[in-house]
C-alpha cells in the first residue's frame, strides 16, 4: 500500500457532523465554500420563492388593471423584488439553513451546494 499523494487528500474531504459544525462555525474552526450555481436553484426551491413572486405578481397585475394602480404596482415591485433577493443572498440562505436543521446540513453538503472544511486544512 503506498502512501497518499496531496491529490488524494485534495479531493477527499472529511465528513463534520452537523453538531460540530454548529458550534464551531462561530469560532471559525470551518471553512465554508457554497457553490452560487447551486445554491441558487437549491434556495428558490426550498423556500418557494417562485410560488410567492408568480402570486404577488399576479395579484398586483389584477389589481393595477382592476383600478387600483397604487396598491398592484407595489405587489409587482415586491414579487420581483423578493425574488431577485432570495436569489441573490442564496449562500448566505443555505448556511443559515444549515446550521438550523441536520437535515439540510447532510443534503448540501453531500450535494455539493455547500462544501465544509476545518479552517487548518484550508491553509
Amino acid at each position: 500500500m503506498s502512501a497518499p499523494n496531496d491529490s488524494d487528500d485534495d479531493r477527499f474531504v472529511p465528513f463534520i457532523a452537523h453538531d460540530e459544525f454548529r458550534l464551531g462555525l462561530p469560532h471559525g474552526h470551518f471553512r465554508i465554500v457554497v457553490n452560487p450555481a447551486l445554491a441558487r436553484p437549491y434556495v428558490v426551491q426550498r423556500t418557494r420563492i417562485k410560488v410567492f413572486a408568480i402570486t404577488a405578481i399576479g395579484i398586483g397585475a389584477v389589481l393595477a388593471l382592476s383600478g387600483q394602480p397604487v396598491p398592484g404596482g407595489m405587489l409587482v415591485v415586491l414579487g420581483i423584488v423578493a425574488n431577485r433577493l432570495v436569489r441573490h443572498q442564496a449562500g448566505r440562505i443555505v448556511l443559515h439553513l444549515a446550521t438550523k436543521d441536520p437535515a439540510v446540513y447532510a443534503e448540501v453538503t453531500s450535494n455539493g451546494v455547500m462544501e465544509v472544511r476545518r479552517a487548518r486544512d484550508a491553509l
